[in-house]
């Protein structure tokens, strides 16, 4: 509310001085919105809870007792999911909104309590045995489950990267380059695949109108994971980098294809940088290790296209803003 714009039309006379006085009140005691800082507070509070446990359990685990320990987890998630099953809205095959704040953090925190309390149960107890991927199948079908039932894009998240744990991919941004065994041609195989099955699974949503707000989620972690699976499977095949390099080319015409159809300059910006890594790669196994002053030719060749770009990614945006 510009007072300003108020006080000049008082001054006109088109306003009378009673009705200054109420504009100028309701500036002065206008409510301030608490939405989001509400929101971050439980989402820092379920955090905090979550690794509280965590170091609870580490430092007291000799004088609380496994089973106590289990209890408290166990009641703590059936306490989480039975708040949410009772405030939940009907299903329904698109968005749906969630009843409060306190609804999604409560589901959260039961899913976390849930992969806590199965992940406790194989390293104390081991009750799966050396079926070691009974420990990630179990909570991410609960976890899918979850997502699609309560309409949670968070718990999705949390699905998706237990289906490439189970899958044997670490995809959180910490573990994706220090955990994964790139040198592994198998795990580049699943890489490709789990990639396409989840932009598969993104274009299936779109198409069937089936929670297709899901869509961005899977196509983003199925982009990243295609996109690193195939310049590992072109850093490491000595003889098959070339189709890596068409699989990698394919990709990101597709994904850009998509992109401008969405006007998205995130899938933009992915296509055209893993694009330019896998071009940047080829270049340096084809031409400039053949070359007798290789390491300045490749310097050369990072500063100039670095720059072009650059240069060419601003265009790209305000060719998208334009659309």
């Amino acid at each position: 509310m510009n007072i300003d714009t108020f006080s000049k039309l008082q001054k006109e006379g088109l306003i009378s001085d009673e009705e200054m006085q109420r504009v100028t009140h309701a500036e002065n005691n206008r409510l301030f919105s608490l939405h989001w800082e509400i929101k971050s507070a439980l989402y820092l509070g379920v955090l905090l809870l979550s690794g509280g446990l965590g170091i609870l359990v580490y430092k007291n685990i000799d004088t609380i007792g496994h089973q106590v320990i289990l209890l408290f987890i166990a009641l703590l998630c059936i306490g989480s999911y039975a708040y949410c099953f009772r405030h939940r809205a009907p299903f329904s095959r698109e968005k749906t909104e969630s009843p409060n704040a306190f609804y999604d953090y409560a589901l959260l925190l039961g899913s976390l309590t849930f992969v806590t309390f199965i992940g406790y149960l194989q390293f104390q107890y081991t009750v799966f045995g050396t079926a070691y991927g009974l420990a990630t199948f179990i909570p991410m079908v609960v976890l899918f489950a979850t997502a699609y039932y309560f309409d949670h894009l968070g718990i999705l998240s949390m699905a998706v990267t237990n289906l490439a744990a189970w899958a044997g991919i670490a995809i959180t941004p910490f573990q994706i380059l220090s955990q994964n065994d790139f040198g592994n041609e198998n795990l580049i195989y699943i890489g490709v695949a789990l990639g396409i099955g989840l932009v598969a699974l993104a274009e299936l949503s779109e198409k069937r109108n089936f929670k297709k707000h899901f869509a961005f989620t899977y196509r983003n972690f199925g982009v990243h994971i295609f996109f690193i699976a195939a310049i590992a499977g072109m850093c490491i095949f000595e003889k098959w980098y070339g189709l890596f390099f068409l699989l990698l080319a394919a990709g990101a015409y597709l994904t850009w294809h998509r992109a401008f159809r969405d006007r998205s300059f995130y899938f933009v910006l992915l296509a055209v940088l893993y694009g330019y890594a896998g071009v940047s790669i080829l270049l340096g196994r084809t031409v400039f290790n053949h070359l007798a002053d290789d390491i300045y030719s490749g310097f050369l060749y990072m500063i100039f296209s670095t720059v072009g770009v650059i240069l060419f990614l601003i265009n790209l945006n305000k060719k998208i803003k334009q659309q």
